[in-house]
């Protein structure tokens, strides 16, 4: 993987730009660490509150495009990753800077940095134990069982020995999810692998590579449809206390099993209150801070919104609750410097945000027909864009010719 570094003319500007925050504080620039649409939001979400920020991410990323995307300093030596960001941040030229990761591979880096580089790079983000617990999927679902918030049975299972001993009565209902989901998505594709038997979860698990595939899970498939995940999103501080909460139901998705929302509205917190206590209960328990996104599913057999995962950084979608007036970006920011957060309490309701490339996709999988896309455009009338915006077009043009450059590709392949 190749990142995109510059020369630091812009970081010598920066220092002499005499921008202020707060009651007089000097800005401090921002070091946004990722990819995908996650550091697009941030970018837009910081760069639009006039905090310089320097990006690094892949070549060729959507963020590159961003009107306010500036390239991290190029300093000799390695290029940055996740395995080396200590070594990165000891070279760059900053006295002091504010670190954001937007995966969950950047941030277990900075939350396992040195004391050393804490003084000069400074974050509002849980320590290392905290975000295994939330990025390992076992490790994850063991708290929540010790905690007693509602979620899906969950197995591990650590081999095809332990596969083969299993009953065929434990593959009922269930599906494979990985403990690493963001490695396995990229690695394979997919975000889980959906089973209707002992025999084709062996199949699956052979053809990952027998061994290489363990350890996975089996969990517990929580029947409903789209509108039956919810999504509550917020920010923790540096005195544990829940300065927002945004909550948010997704109305489609693609895939349309294991797949991520192409159309969602925002909801009050009343409507989704057992997933708000499971919140509050799971943040008292833990000793969390920083940018999360919890998502769940209501499940109609017992009544219950079953957690599935926590995000525990920015998230896709992040700018879409900038917009909605609930600015973690800036929270997290703020945070991190020991500066005052404000709360939100409030934020409008029915508001939608579309994913309109993706949400084409699942249109011409589910009703190709003429009349359903009449309903399909009725229903995007009004919603935010997550890619464009009137003020920052660049990002969503580079996603549209990519779009079409594969739809070319594709029927020339046939």
């Amino acid at each position: 993987m190749h990142y995109v570094i510059n020369d630091l003319s812009a970081l010598r500007e920066s220092r002499g730009c005499g921008l202020k925050i707060g009651d007089g504080e000097p800005v401090l620039p921002a070091i946004v660490l990722g990819s995908s649409l996650t550091a697009v939001g941030v970018i837009r979400s910081l760069g639009r509150i006039g905090i310089p920020q320097y990006t690094v991410c892949p070549e060729g990323e959507l963020a590159i495009k961003s009107r306010w995307y500036r390239p991290a300093p190029h300093v000799p030596g390695p290029l940055p990753s996740p395995e080396n960001l200590a070594e990165y941040l000891e070279r760059l030229p900053f006295e002091r800077a504010v670190l954001i990761a937007c995966t969950d591979q950047w941030a277990k880096s900075v939350a396992e940095l040195p004391p050393a580089l804490r003084g000069r790079y400074l974050t509002s983000i849980s320590s290392l134990p905290i975000m295994d617990t939330m990025t390992d999927k076992w490790l994850f679902a063991e708290m929540l069982q010790r905690v007693g918030i509602p979620h899906p049975r969950t197995l591990r299972v650590g081999s095809m020995e332990e596969m083969l001993a299993l009953p065929d009565s434990s593959y009922e209902g269930m599906f494979l999810k990985p403990l690493h989901s963001q490695e396995f998505s990229t690695r394979h594709g997919v975000k889980a692998f959906q089973i209707d038997s002992k025999r084709q979860a062996l199949d699956i698990m052979s053809k990952l590579g027998g061994t290489s595939g363990f350890p996975i899970l089996l969990q517990r498939y929580v029947p409903g449809s789209a509108t039956d995940h919810y999504f509550i999103d917020g920010f923790v501080d540096r005195q544990r206390r829940i300065s927002t909460l945004f909550a948010r139901r997704r109305l489609r998705m693609f895939p349309p099993l294991f797949g991520n929302s192409t159309l969602m509205e925002t909801v009050p917190l009343c409507q989704v209150a057992g997933a708000v206590a499971s919140i509050e209960r799971m943040w008292s328990a833990l000793e969390y801070r920083g940018i999360f996104s919890a998502e769940f599913k209501y499940d109609k057999e017992s009544g219950e919104f079953q957690i599935l995962e926590v995000n525990a950084r920015p998230w896709w979608f992040i700018e879409f609750a900038t917009r909605c007036g609930v600015d973690v970006c800036e929270m997290a920011y703020r945070d991190a410097q020991d500066l005052p957060v404000s709360p939100v309490a409030g934020y409008p309701m029915g508001r939608r945000c579309v994913y309109l490339l993706n949400d084409l996709a699942s249109f011409r999988q589910t009703d190709s027909t003429f009349g359903g896309l009449l309903r399909w455009w009725r229903s995007w009338r009004g919603a935010e864009h997550t890619v464009f915006c009137w003020d920052d077009p660049s990002p969503a043009l580079l996603s549209l010719a990519r779009s079409l450059a594969r739809i070319v590709r594709g029927k020339q392949s046939k």
